[in-house]
């Protein structure tokens, strides 16, 4: 990659840890087929805000969703037999999940109520969701992971409509991942982890995608996870691998490298506090939010309008 002028580097910094008492000492099996068997007690994904400036994550081998109050407190919302990974409000009280294991799933924060939303496709099972976000009409675009990667490019990109209608929009994904959209929705950005980069998909008036292409390769151990998006269409690319925030613009030129401490796996990303200009990151090794106050806000996020 060649650069007129290098990016400015700057360090998260910690804004929570999980408390010890919330951390599990236990196997699972997704740490025995995602970490090697590692000793994993708590795998952080998913932040989104609510309307109160709660930060919600989800911790995927244990099946929880936390929330954490603006001082950085937790309280558990939910545990049910799941992995969550993804997270977006369809209303003020109702958290969309993309979960591994189950497909989409619906939880009511104010209860702890867990369910489904859409859990297979023509009686077929998922091969296992990842991330989502919802457009300005409603409709929910979320990954379809599973154990892709360059060996089987064949994770898949979906659009749920508001009337229910399930559009497939790509199925050749080598481990589609995060995706974010453009501020005028007319593009998507897909993270392919296993490919190392960033997909941008044009999404055409009549539904269709063309002309997919490679917007931002990185390198390393693990490629791009969570996307975000801030107004001036910057794009935001959480890469745990290396422990950085990537901030790039639309070149795709890194502008801003934020990093993690050592050791950081840095997942996914969500903007938040006042005027939505303080990004908040998921440290998933070490079981804690990152943060760090940037100069341009993001962009708002839609919410559902499915019943």
């Amino acid at each position: 990659m060649f650069l007129l002028q290098p990016p400015q580097v700057r360090d998260l910094e910690l804004f929570t840890r999980m408390p010890d008492a919330l951390r599990r000492r236990e196997s699972s099996a997704w740490a025995d087929a995602n970490r090697g068997g590692q000793p994993t007690d708590s795998f952080l994904e998913g932040p989104v805000f609510d309307d109160q400036g709660n930060l919600y994550v989800t911790d995927i081998p244990f099946g929880r969703i936390f929330r954490i109050d603006p001082a950085g407190h937790w309280s558990q919302v939910a545990e049910y037999d799941g992995e969550p990974n993804g997270m977006k409000f369809l209303d003020a009280r109702t958290l969309l999940v993309t979960d591994y294991k189950n497909g989409l799933m619906r939880i009511d924060v104010a209860t702890g109520t867990v369910t489904p939303h859409l859990q297979r496709r023509n009686t077929e099972r998922f091969k296992g969701v990842n991330d989502l976000v919802i457009d300005a009409k409603g409709s929910i675009y979320f990954t379809d992971q599973g154990q892709t990667g360059l060996h089987d490019p064949t994770g898949r990109l979906y659009r749920l409509r508001p009337d229910g209608q399930l559009d497939l929009l790509l199925s050749n994904v080598p481990s589609p991942n995060g995706v974010a959209l453009s501020p005028d929705g007319k593009l998507l950005y897909l993270a392919v982890t296993r490919g190392n980069c960033v997909w941008r998909v044009p999404l055409l008036a009549d539904g269709s995608v063309a002309k997919v292409s490679q917007f931002f390769t990185s390198y390393g151990p693990s490629g791009p996870d969570g996307l975000a998006v801030d107004t001036e269409g910057r794009v935001l690319v959480a890469n745990p691998g290396l422990g950085y925030v990537w901030v790039l613009n639309a070149r795709a030129e890194p502008v801003v490298v934020l990093r993690g401490p050592a050791g950081a796996s840095i997942t996914n990303l969500a903007l938040g506090g006042a005027e939505r200009s303080t990004l908040f990151v998921t440290d998933s090794t070490h079981g804690c939010v990152m943060k760090m106050d940037l100069d341009i806000p993001g962009v708002p996020l839609h919410r559902g309008t499915q019943a």
